[in-house]
């Protein structure tokens, strides 16, 4: 992952600010680089998630990095979306009362976009549509951000590891451009990102967890980052990950989720993560760049 370098912050600073980070005795303080911040589903805390009015707020805040997550529709539409089901972001109780548990994959394309995804959230909102990826990657390429793409329960969806690159491609997303510093996939799935890898082995990849150190080899052969829990992050882990090379021969990075607090966020960068995800990109990225 290529990262912002424009400040740089010290593991000492830091530890006096956290009072929250053990390291080894022998590991004297040095300059880290400032962690990448990822807008978790955009700017979710000021617009609704995962909707294009929350990317386009990210990028109001001046935020280059966007995660989301993808599902595909009954008709096999692939759509941004983290709830497997409708209800929780958008009307469909009210839309389609009889349709009962509202599942992303009983619907179809143009039953999901007769939904308001945004009203929930707050009225100014109302009339936000769930967006399909290809419109989420169009604007993401006019505003010049990049992606950290979740394959969302890929079990449910069987070959969409396969659309989802057949659909980057369409958008022009595996050039060499997107490939070497805008775009990546992760999943909690390992045999997903498995084959996503093997599929375009150039697509960087991520797996979200915390595998022990004793495995974290296996994930290595896939996996360019390992992306934890930030309350599985320690000095170790973060260590050991960095330890070893993915499969693009680079070491491998490690990005933290889900942290909204500063206290938390400066606690990782002194870690050594990579990365943040976060709800609140503009907090974070101006509390840890």
């Amino acid at each position: 992952m290529h990262h912002s370098l424009a400040r740089t912050v010290t593991a000492a600073a830091l530890l006096g600010v956290s009072g929250f980070v053990t390291m080894p005795a022998h590991a004297a303080p040095e300059a880290l680089p400032s962690p990448t911040v990822f807008a978790h589903r955009g700017a979710s805390t000021e617009a609704p998630e995962n909707t294009l009015a929350a990317v386009r707020r990210a990028h109001e805040q001046h935020i280059t990095w966007i995660e989301n997550d993808v599902q595909r529709t009954k008709d096999g539409a692939l759509v941004v979306i983290h709830d497997t089901t409708l209800a929780r972001t958008t009307d469909v109780e009210q839309v389609f009362p009889d349709r009962s548990p509202w599942r992303v994959a009983d619907f179809t394309l143009a039953e999901i976009q007769r939904l308001d995804a945004g009203g929930w959230f707050a009225p100014r909102y109302r009339g936000e549509h769930i967006p399909t990826l290809l419109d989420y990657l169009t604007l993401l390429d006019r505003n010049r951000q990049g992606l950290l793409l979740e394959l969302k329960q890929p079990d449910l969806y069987p070959g969409i590891e396969k659309q989802t690159i057949a659909t980057l491609a369409r958008a022009g997303w595996l050039d060499a451009d997107h490939l070497t510093g805008r775009l990546v996939i992760q999943s909690f799935s390992a045999p997903a990102l498995r084959r996503t890898h093997e599929l375009r082995p150039a697509v960087e990849t991520g797996f979200l967890g915390s595998p022990p150190v004793s495995r974290l080899k296996e994930y290595a052969a896939f996996a360019d980052q390992i992306n934890p829990d930030e309350k599985n992050v320690t000095f170790a882990y973060v260590t050991a990950v960095h330890g070893l090379r993915g499969p693009d021969g680079k070491p491998l990075r490690v990005n933290a989720w889900t942290v909204d607090d500063l206290t938390t966020a400066i606690r990782m960068a002194a870690l050594g993560a990579d990365g943040i995800i976060t709800n609140r990109p503009d907090v974070i990225r101006n509390g840890v760049q």
